[in-house]
């Protein structure tokens, strides 16, 4: 830390009391100065030769024959003066980052210029400010700091402004050429070691880390650092993920950790203008350079101390456009009154739609032409949502736990992302099977509504192992399981050498509500069609046996108890309902028998209800 020191006579400022203070000497003091509760018995001599302001009362007080001048509202209070006062009889003074800009706003108040007297007070702690203060990296933080006791001065003396541009200069400078001390415990243990003359210029690059500077402003109080993060913006030549950087490391500061500190009286005024200012001050692409966890724990806080609503929506559209990033986790925000659910559904719901609104918005979600960094932008798009699709999946299975959970929230939240953004269904089939736990009074067409936003096609082997011993499920759903992982097995049985990945079930064939057959297709009877179900099991169960790695899978013991119950059901229609489907399949578990070397399947109205 720099310091200047003025005169070089002794101090002779001596102190009676708490409230008493003299200069010692042989001449008796003449005038008495009243600053604040302490008062100051000096001569005049010294201090007219140097204050102009001084004059001016001292001749006032003699007209009123008083020996007493009042100094209301002194900058910087006794201490202050006191350094003046001693200024002015050539005592020996210490200027430095901490008692500067007191001194300069008392010497502007009482005038010390060198209209009065040439070398005075002002003159002398302006060449310091410049010289030293404003060149140095701490001093100018710490003389910022002290400014905001002495506003207005402070700010009119323009110290204020010149701390904020001499600090954002400093940041804006090539790691390559930082000389300075600073703090950075995170990745410079001995700061100080760049200055060393042995280090070589790339060692220099290697220790001084971009973000060198974010900790060492964080003690500034949050208006002032708006103003230096403004300024360091303006420079234009910051990083947007230093400045994220910095925004968190300046959260990480001032945001309690406790829930109950937080929102305590001592702590909400404060931590909701924190929360509101790093909002407006987020990077000019909306926050992106921020890591959407740590936007999102920003967003918790801001709903827990209620920060204004241009904020927050500022907050989820920043959020939205890194949700790919976010986890599970981060997305339980609990919900404030006067909402039932344990989690703030809604809120999530609304971040999901800036998304993609985003989305749609930045790649129109059909054109592929676009190109952008060799790759396109539906591409980008499209692994973007795979991310968020599996976060949607996981969120449901979270918030499904909650009775409180309206059906309409859970399938609004389910619909809100494209189909291709689920390549599976097992995490959405999890939330359904969860949900359905918790909810055990759901209504026959809640159920049905719920089951409905599963493909039963994109449930994995595994997934449909479970679906179909699931009693919870409705029964026309577990048919649709166990037929389509019937196909499955039967397809995996008939091309074993097939090295193709693609899933027959998305073919055509497969994916209309009817059936489309194929010429010299035709459909057996039920009765048949599980005859030869069985002793396509039988079969499979062999060779299963004989090779591990088929891949075929069994029906389980249910599986033949749901489709004795079909054709029970079926039966009990008349045998003449056989007959009519000779040509055409009317159930959802027909398979058709054509050329033993083709595997062309008639599902024609397999969705249709068999009750």
């Amino acid at each position: 830390m720099k310091f200047m020191k003025l005169g070089s006579k002794p101090n002779a400022l001596q102190a009676d009391g708490n409230s008493i203070r003299y200069v010692s000497s042989e001449l008796a003091t003449d005038v008495a100065v009243n600053v604040g509760d302490i008062k100051f018995y000096l001569h005049k001599f010294p201090l007219l030769s140097k204050s102009n302001r001084l004059q001016k009362l001292v001749s006032k007080a003699n007209e009123e024959n008083s020996d007493d001048i009042y100094l209301d509202d002194f900058p910087g209070g006794p201490k202050t003066f006191e350094i003046c006062a001693k200024f002015c009889y050539g005592m020996t003074v210490t200027l430095n980052a901490y008692n500067v800009v007191a001194a300069r706003c008392a010497a502007e108040f009482l005038e010390m210029t060198e209209d009065v007297d040439r070398g005075n007070l002002v003159s002398k702690i302006e060449v310091f400010l410049n010289s030293s203060i404003f060149r140095r990296w701490k001093d100018s933080i710490i003389v910022l700091q002290t400014s905001k006791s002495l506003l207005p001065w402070s700010e009119d003396l323009k110290i204020v402004g010149r701390c904020i541009d001499s600090i954002a200069s400093k940041t804006s400078v090539d790691p390559a050429y930082i000389t300075w001390s600073y703090t950075c415990n995170r990745k410079l243990t001995e700061p100080d070691k760049i200055v060393e003359d042995k280090m070589t210029f790339l060692e220099k690059i290697e220790s001084v880390p971009k973000d060198w500077w974010v900790e060492d402003i964080c003690e500034l109080d949050i208006d002032l650092y708006k103003r230096v993060m403004v300024a360091v913006r303006s420079k234009g030549r910051m990083d947007g993920v230093v400045i994220g950087e910095a925004l968190k490391t300046y959260a990480l500061r001032w945001i309690p950790d406790s829930v109950d500190t937080l929102v305590s009286d001592a702590n909400t005024s404060r931590t909701k203008s924190v929360v509101e200012t790093i909002v407006c001050l987020l990077p000019y692409d909306n926050g992106i350079s921020c890591s959407c966890s740590f936007l999102l724990k920003l967003l918790r806080v801001a709903i827990l101390v209620g920060v204004n609503e241009s904020s927050r929506e500022e907050l989820m559209k920043s959020i939205s456009l890194k949700l790919h990033e976010a986890c599970v986790k981060d997305l339980l925000i609990p919900a404030r009154s006067p909402q039932t659910t344990t989690y703030d559904v809604h809120l999530v719901q609304g971040i999901l739609n800036h998304h993609m609104n985003h989305e749609k918005g930045i790649c129109g979600m059909e054109v592929a032409e676009e190109k952008h960094g060799g790759e396109d932008k539906y591409t980008l798009a499209r692994r973007s949502l795979l991310n968020v699709g599996k976060l949607v999946d996981g969120y449901l299975g979270e918030i499904a736990h909650d009775p409180n959970l309206g059906l309409s929230s859970f399938v609004d939240l389910s619909q809100s992302i494209p189909d291709f953004a689920r390549p599976d269904h097992d995490g959405l089939y999890r939330a359904i099977d969860i949900y359905l736990k918790q909810h055990l009074n759901l209504t026959k067409a809640e159920r049905k509504k719920l089951c409905g936003l599963m493909d039963v096609r994109k449930l994995t082997a595994g997934a449909s192992v479970h679906a179909a011993q699931n009693e919870r499920l409705p029964l026309r759903l577990v048919v649709q399981v166990l037929f389509f992982d019937q196909v499955r097995s039967s397809i995996s049985f008939r091309t074993p050498g097939s090295n193709s990945t693609r899933d027959p079930l998305c073919s055509p064939l497969y994916r209309d509500e009817g059936c489309v057959t194929t010429a010299g297709d035709s459909c057996q009877p039920l009765k048949n069609q599980m005859s030869h179900l069985r002793i396509k099991d039988e079969e499979l169960g062999k060779k299963n046996r004989k090779n591990s790695k088929s891949g075929i899978q069994l029906l389980p013991s249910r599986s033949w108890r749901i489709f004795d119950k079909l054709w029970s059901m079926r039966k009990r229609h008349g045998e003449n309902r056989s007959s009519e489907t000779s040509g055409s399949c009317s159930s959802p578990t027909s398979i058709g028998q054509g050329d033993t070397k083709s595997y062309g399947l008639s599902l024609r109205h397999h969705r249709h209800s068999i009750s």
